[in-house]
């Protein structure tokens, strides 16, 4: 039962990301922001709201493990399996305009995780902070904005009100979603024996980056270069920032454990470090290097769990 409570999980989880993704890009249309800011701030916030649910289920039900090493393990997830899938697919050959900028955020916020780490959680203040510095930055991006490329297609139909309602149906999956996830994850490791923490950074964080995994196959088969580096590098963002930070304002702060101190916190930031100088240099990230990530990420798991 708890296999099956985490497959409809994973299920429900990236039907409601590509419904609320698709429902955002209409309304985003309907209300004319700006293209540039689709991939890095709508599909971003939309592909990455399965982490919110499942961090705000974790902490209310006292397994603010699930929640860091969720947040963690996605990171690591979206820049080695979802942008290493993209390379592989050649969609991560052409990031385009303001790709140095965003992985430079992208550090930045994965610097602030690693002190929230040494300092042992993250209180409600500091989780406000981290929002400030989100919404700032987006504020920014929006007013450094200059782009032509014509809003992407969407199955909703271009109407507001539908695309609203389609909106809060993909929400309301995401949420039944991580409630199945963290159920049956927390019963499988009760289980097996493996901890929370591990869980969260495979099992969970795995689930929760399904929806970046499905726009950036989507991305590779049309042929849309730098769809997938935008939603990763914004996603990285957002899980740090968004996530983290509005869990701590509405669930009282997170406690962290030290163990992620000891390896995984170095992880994110080694992956996501390789990644952002990559792009900082103009070095393109090829189906060699794509496959090279894929691999890695695959001996990243099994080396948690063995």
């Amino acid at each position: 039962m708890d296999w099956l409570l985490v497959v409809v999980g994973f299920v429900l989880l990236m039907a409601g990301g590509e419904i609320i993704v698709q429902g955002a890009v209409v309304i985003a249309g309907r209300m004319r922001v700006p293209p540039l800011l689709i991939g890095f701030t709508i599909v971003a916030i939309g592909t990455s709201l399965p982490e919110l649910a499942v961090s705000l289920e974790a902490v209310a039900g006292g397994r603010p493990d699930l929640a860091v090493g969720g947040v963690m393990g996605s990171n690591v997830a979206n820049v080695m399996l979802v942008l290493g899938t993209a390379s592989m697919l050649g969609a991560a050959s052409d990031p385009g305009i303001g790709v140095r900028r965003d992985a430079k955020a992208m550090m930045m916020a994965s610097f602030a995780l690693l002190g929230a780490v040494f300092l042992g959680s993250i209180d409600q203040i500091f989780g406000a902070s981290m929002l400030v510095c989100l919404v700032g930055y987006y504020g920014y991006s929006y007013l450094k904005s200059d782009d032509d490329v014509e809003m992407e297609e969407s199955w909703v139909p271009n109407k507001i009100s539908l695309a609203t309602i389609v909106t809060i149906v993909g929400g309301f999956f995401i949420w039944k979603g991580a409630e199945f996830l963290i159920q049956g994850a927390t019963g499988i490791a009760s289980d097996m024996g493996i901890s929370e923490a591990v869980i969260g950074l495979s099992v969970v964080a795995l689930g929760t980056s399904l929806p970046e995994l499905a726009v950036t196959i989507v991305a590779g088969i049309r042929g849309q270069g730098g769809v997938a580096v935008g939603n990763v590098l914004g996603s990285n963002m957002m899980n740090i920032l968004g996530i983290l930070g509005a869990t701590a304002v509405i669930g009282g702060g997170i406690s962290i454990n030290p163990d992620f101190a000891e390896r995984d916190i170095w992880v994110m930031l080694l992956t996501s470090g390789a990644v952002a100088a990559m792009l900082l240099n103009d070095r393109e990230i090829g189906r060699r290097t794509g496959f090279a990530m894929v691999a890695g990420y695959i001996f990243y798991m099994a080396y948690l769990y063995l």
